[in-house]
């Protein structure tokens, strides 16, 4: 079914952040002097799951919430745990770019009819830069900052229905941070799809309804007669 509402998790689905993400850690191990550094991807792995353990404290704001996942990191791979790459880390973040396919397939979901709203882990700040970026209208963005909590607890999403005034059927929340997002989602009865750009095997035990390499799944959907 055709949804009036897309509600979408921005990085790693919108924005290339495992790019970004993997680019900048790697390079900060060769500022420090380390000639073979493992693989970016390794090291974003890692960064992720220290972020994640931040995130289940007391809310804070998330470039305090990159500060002290990216210190932490530093530390635990025997490099100077230097405060500059706190602020680093968020300028970085501003300048990551969409997926080929994001500008394309949003381009055609919104001249489908299909509003188009961004629900992130991030402030507002670090999002104003990620929609220009994308160059796409959204309809609404919600944030963490604006619910004082981070995905994947209910009440950013419970936040998001609110603002889209919409029946939880007739969104559909599509994204690839299957953890933060899918479950949650399905939880107030939303409609979910996992973009899985590397077909790998689903993380967790929530089974979304839908399935797709990249944004060109939601862009023939929003299509269909």
């Amino acid at each position: 079914m055709r949804p009036k509402v897309a509600t979408f998790d921005c990085y790693g689905t919108l924005v290339d952040w495992e790019g970004g993400l993997g680019a900048f850690l790697y390079a900060l191990m060769l500022r420090e002097g380390v000639t073979d550094p493992p693989p970016g991807r390794e090291l974003r792995e890692r960064w992720e799951q220290i972020q994640f353990e931040v995130i289940q404290g007391a809310y804070k704001p998330y470039k305090e919430v990159l500060g002290e996942s990216v210190l932490a990191w530093c530390r635990e791979y025997g490099v100077p745990d230097r405060e500059v790459y706190a602020d680093a880390l968020v300028d970085s973040m501003r300048a990551w770019q969409p997926f080929p396919d994001t500008v394309p397939a949003l381009t055609r979901v919104r001249e489908a009819g299909v509003r188009l709203v961004i629900l992130s882990n991030t402030d507002r700040d670090i999002i104003s830069h990620s929609v220009k970026q994308i160059g796409v209208e959204f309809d609404q963005v919600v944030v963490a900052e604006d619910v004082g909590s981070y995905k994947p607890a209910v009440a950013n999403f419970e936040r998001v229905l609110a603002e889209v005034g919409e029946d939880p059927q007739d969104i559909l929340h599509v994204a690839f941070g299957f953890k933060y997002d899918i479950g949650p989602a399905q939880q107030l009865g939303f409609r979910s799809a996992w973009v899985n750009r590397h077909s790998e095997p689903r993380p967790g035990d929530a089974v979304p309804d839908l399935e797709w390499r990249d944004l060109w799944g939601l862009a023939k959907l929003a299509e269909a007669p």
